[in-house]
């Protein structure tokens, strides 16, 4: 009997943590002028400890040009952009060690390794690891999509080699079709990560505030916020293809500063 209240007791609190109704994390107005000084924010972050950031975020080139070698080497080419593009949708997850190296410095304590890893035992560990899971399930979506929208267009032959693949996209009406509605999708994905994903992740790092209430301040962040989150979800997007060339070894910088700057924008947003 106390184990299973044990339990329910801890599933509970991995889904509203130690928030109640009256305590939810109350969500500020931003400018233009908060989006940019979170960048030179997370610029100066990136600048103090730069060999910690490309540590954390190594893996992202590597896996990018692996996952590009992987289709490039198979049948299934026409998954190499939806996966690119994709792959951002995991970012915020994986930025959680920039989050921590970013509220240390913040308050002036250790930034060793160690110090940046004891984050694993964070109340609302549970919690981000389940909104990880979360973003894993609708990456795997997109690419299923993804999937049906080019064979909806093309069929289920392969393509031949990158020139012709290419030749197909972009001259004929079918290509068309699957640019834009390709893109279209992708839009609402990325929409629906911004959404539920902007200040959660550093939410739970900072507070034992529950998956729900994460997940509920983020999007009252948008919601309150409806231009600047645009444009930092317009900003973040460009960075990434910028960050691609060449051979996406500049999302060793891109994405820490991202990373940082997400901290920064949350700490702006959330009181």
């Amino acid at each position: 009997m106390a184990a299973h209240m044990s339990e329910s007791f801890t599933h509970s609190h991995l889904i509203t943590g130690s928030v109640s109704p009256d305590t939810m994390p109350v969500v500020r107005k931003i400018t233009v002028a908060d989006i940019k000084d979170a960048l030179r924010e997370g610029w100066d972050d990136f600048s103090a400890f730069p060999t910690h950031a490309i540590f954390l975020v190594v893996i992202y080139p590597i896996v990018g040009l692996l996952i590009g070698r992987a289709v490039l080497g198979s049948d299934i080419l026409p998954l190499l952009f939806p996966l690119m593009a994709g792959f951002a949708l995991l970012g915020p997850f994986a930025a959680l060690g920039l989050y921590e190296l970013s509220r240390r410095r913040e308050q002036g304590l250790d930034v060793s390794l160690p110090k940046i890893l004891e984050a694993r035992h964070s109340p609302s560990m549970g919690a981000i690891l389940m909104l990880g899971i979360g973003l894993m399930v609708i990456f795997f979506v997109w690419i299923a999509i993804a999937q049906a929208i080019y064979v909806a267009n093309f069929g289920y032959a392969p393509a031949a080699s990158i020139p012709d693949f290419l030749g197909k996209v972009l001259t004929t009406p079918a290509g068309w079709a699957l640019i834009l509605v390709g893109n279209g999708v992708g839009f609402l994905f990325a929409l629906l990560v911004l959404t539920i994903s902007v200040v959660s992740f550093p939410l739970l790092l900072d507070r034992d505030v529950g998956l729900a209430p994460a997940i509920l301040t983020s999007i009252r962040a948008v919601l309150a916020n409806p231009g600047p989150m645009a444009l930092w979800g317009l900003i973040v997007a460009v960075s990434l293809v910028l960050g691609t060339i060449p051979l996406f070894f500049g999302l060793a910088v891109v994405l820490p500063v991202l990373g940082h700057a997400t901290w920064h924008l949350y700490r702006k947003v959330v009181v």
